[in-house]
């Protein structure tokens, strides 16, 4: 980002691709306001296509027009534009400003970037504050939409929601849990389902009747890759299948979880049955980015790499990337990791449609680290884009709303 365009409004920073669209700049303050004595040029640089037809970029004489710069362009595919503004005062010519404009295909533009975590944690598990002091620390640090996700725990999340039903916000609180069938520590989320599954292994007896069912059905169907699976992956699989079904049924959206978290000197899932688990696909997302330190963040090297595999293979995997943060105030996790959804609208449904649709990146923003993207290489490029040129005027916002949910809580 040029440090300039800070001097300036400039609307809007995202186009339809395939048509004209005017750009409006206006400045801010007096040190580049613009002079009547003065002439502007603009000249426009599509990334997509460069190469020797572009260094001698073509320039369009702009007029002011009520202190401002209306621009008319046409912008060509889906890819990022760089604008160039040139002031000519006396026969002498500067740069007077560089800014960058992204041009959506119709689908993508229909779409709004929303930035979430759906993998969090409040003391009523093993992180560090109240549900509602996560919820308001994830909105100061410009997140649009959260899960509490205790382990086992589903109530945190509905308190975390109840706290603000009287602050006007366009900040959204989902319902969530962290799943924990009996004997199976494979861990995966309920993002937004109306009910705990959770609640439903007090019942064990009719847990273990409906998974024991699973598995003689699964073995019944004789295919090798399952028969080959050990008698306990093949009920942690059937556990699995369970609970992914039953966070459905509650509307929700199941994640896998870290399968390459190293816990106990082992990765939190047996590889074979990991290959077993994509190669049948029973979640809804795979959290490709999860919540590790710094010392661990191999394990989110192999998840990524494990993604690419598998989309290779030809095996279309649902991503998002959460901080599994166990502590606002800690410095550490919370907002290193984070899901941005393209989604039509900040609904849950549209929400949880849209990253099944594979309109989400996992997105990893270690500190003192450049922030990178996975996903479909369409969205990654945007992404990126929104990352530098969108976002920090979006987090600004952000945390000033994340300020006044403090004290609303504080005040009670």
């Amino acid at each position: 980002m040029d440090i300039r365009s800070k001097y300036f409004e400039i609307y809007p920073k995202v186009v339809r691709s395939g048509q004209k669209s005017i750009i409006t700049v206006k400045p801010l303050f007096d040190h580049c306001k613009l002079k009547s004595s003065a002439q502007y040029f603009i000249s426009a640089c599509p990334l997509e296509m460069g190469g020797m037809k572009y260094t001698s970029r073509e320039r369009i004489e702009i007029q002011p027009i009520d202190g401002a710069l209306k621009i008319e362009l046409f912008f060509d595919g889906e890819q990022e534009h760089y604008l160039h503004i040139y002031e000519v005062v006396g026969g002498e010519e500067r740069e007077y400003l560089s800014f960058n404009v992204y041009s959506l295909k119709e689908d993508l533009f229909d779409r709004k970037p929303y930035k979430g975590d759906m993998h969090i944690h409040s003391y009523y598990s093993d992180g560090a504050e109240s549900p509602a002091y996560v919820a308001a620390y994830c909105r100061k640090i410009g997140l649009d939409f959260i899960a509490i996700t205790d382990h086992g725990k589903y109530e945190p999340s509905l308190e975390a929601i109840d706290a603000f039903k009287t602050f006007e916000t366009d900040f959204k609180i989902f319902p969530g849990e962290e799943v924990h069938p009996p004997e199976n520590e494979v861990h995966m989320i309920n993002f937004g389902g109306k009910f705990s599954v959770n609640e439903l292994f007090k019942d064990r007896e009719k847990y273990m009747r409906e998974v024991e069912k699973i598995i003689r059905n699964l073995e019944s169907r004789g295919e090798s890759s399952f028969l080959n699976l050990s008698e306990k992956d093949r009920y942690k699989y059937a556990s699995c299948l369970w609970c992914f079904n039953k966070i459905r049924e509650a509307g929700g959206m199941g994640i896998y979880c870290h399968p390459f978290w190293i816990y106990s000197s082992r990765y939190n899932v047996p590889s074979s049955l990991n290959e077993y688990i994509f190669q049948e696909k029973p979640f809804d997302a795979y959290e490709a980015i999860g919540g590790y330190y710094i010392h661990q963040v191999d394990s989110n090297t192999l998840q990524v790499a494990y993604y690419h595999e598998q989309r290779e293979k030809g095996n279309r995997v649902a991503i998002v990337g959460v901080s599994d943060a166990h502590g606002c105030e800690k410095g550490k996790l919370i907002g290193w990791y984070y899901t941005i959804v393209f989604s039509p609208k900040l609904e849950l449904l549209d929400i949880i449609d849209s990253i099944k649709s594979f309109y989400s990146v996992a997105v990893e923003a270690l500190p003192g680290e450049a922030v990178r993207a996975y996903g479909p290489f369409r969205l990654v490029k945007y992404a990126l884009f929104l990352i530098r040129e969108v976002f920090p005027e979006h987090d600004a916002r952000c945390y000033e709303e994340g300020k006044k949910m403090m004290e609303h809580i504080s005040s009670k």
